[in-house]
């Protein structure tokens, strides 16, 4: 009797597992998308389309913050001060969503920007590509580099992580940058995780990177994460302004408004204790 008692617990237990495998992530190489988790990117994009403008004019203001990875309390506090922003068209989140490439950590994130207001897009950060997390983020996100448009602004999101890679020479992909720029008749906004005078981009592309959005007489600002605190600069002596922001563990966010031909502005939202 005692045999058979421990036998069937033994059994439904295993029987638990089997079908609750879904919520167990048991390797650093397994990729989770399940539930609502997946192709998160595509999701958010028709959500914008389809809602209206929040900002008036030809301006489109949106937030701008880097590196939520495990500060998922500051997260949840985030998204409660961002909503209570007014004219907000989106949330730009600047990479490393993740620290250890997890699907499951990055699912943990969604939980809580799912509560914002308004849609919220990605980069692909450097740590979110430890182990196996480009494909992690390629089934819970989507691609690591694309482009869209919005109230008359294109936006390219650049994956530039190219220590990652090893520095090979095909990180950023300069060649379909450089396409996603050949129509100089938008005003345009490039967005990424590293910047590009870090010492975690690819230093031979480095120049090459700069040159191509130098080029461009309608962008009116290039945007990164990665350093953790905000700085603003022309490092490449060209037109081209670039900014990098706070991580959410500095309880700080940018309001980033575009407008005009290439003008925009930045305003700090600080909701809480510096760290």
């Amino acid at each position: 009797m005692t045999f058979f008692t421990r036998g069937w617990g033994v059994a439904c237990l295993f029987t638990l597992l089997l079908t609750s495998c879904h919520l167990l992530e048991f390797s650093p190489n397994q990729v989770a998308a399940t539930g609502g988790a997946r192709q998160l990117t595509a999701q958010n994009l028709a959500r914008l389309r389809q809602q209206p403008r929040a900002a008036g004019g030809d301006t489109v203001r949106f937030v701008f913050i880097g590196d939520t990875q495990r500060f998922y309390d500051e997260t949840a506090e985030f998204v409660r001060s961002v909503n209570q922003q007014r004219g907000i068209d989106f949330v730009l989140v600047g990479g490393d969503i993740s620290d250890f490439g997890l699907g499951r950590e990055m699912q943990w994130v969604h939980e809580r920007l799912r509560r914002l207001r308004m849609p919220y897009l990605t980069v692909i950060g450097n740590h979110d590509q430890v182990g196996n997390g480009r494909r992690a983020y390629q089934a819970v996100f989507g691609p690591l580099n694309y482009s869209f448009e919005y109230g008359g602004t294109r936006f390219v999101m650049v994956d530039t992580n190219g220590r990652e890679v090893g520095c090979n020479g095909t990180v950023p992909d300069l060649g379909w940058l450089r396409q996603e720029l050949a129509d100089t008749t938008r005003r345009t906004v490039v967005a990424c995780h590293v910047p590009p005078n870090d010492n975690d981009f690819d230093p031979q592309l480095m120049l090459g990177y700069a040159a191509v959005l130098a080029q461009h007489p309608r962008l009116a600002v290039h945007l990164a994460a990665h350093i953790h605190r905000y700085t603003a600069g022309h490092p490449f002596r060209d037109a081209v302004p670039y900014i990098t922001t706070y991580s959410l563990h500095k309880h700080r966010y940018h309001v980033v408004s575009v407008w005009g031909r290439r003008a925009f502005s930045l305003q700090t939202v600080d909701y809480g204790p510096a760290s």
